[in-house]
């Protein structure tokens, strides 16, 4: 992914959180700052597994969040890609 690895989320799957939120806000979070630019493919599924420690499914819910949120966009057989243009932050 990018620098932001080095401070991943602590997923704690008995905690109060949903896992899928937490790495949807983490990759929300590289995307309004810009380390992940619009258009930039985002890793596979297998590949966002092995990152975070978490179920291949659990990353594809991510995703699909992340998609609701208008932030990416998925193109069958090829990949999860960052919007172009991206949503205004919440609140704006």
């Amino acid at each position: 992914m990018t620098k932001e690895d080095d401070d991943l989320p602590v997923i704690d799957p008995a905690g109060p959180q949903l896992v899928y939120v937490v790495i949807a806000d983490h990759v929300e979070k590289q995307i309004r700052r810009g380390d992940l630019r619009p258009g930039h493919r985002l890793p596979g599924e297998l590949t966002l597994a092995a990152t975070y420690g978490v179920a291949r499914m659990t990353v594809s819910r991510a995703v699909r969040e992340l998609r609701e949120r208008g932030l990416v966009v998925t193109v069958v057989g090829k990949g999860s890609f960052v919007a172009d243009p991206l949503p205004s932050p919440p609140g704006d």
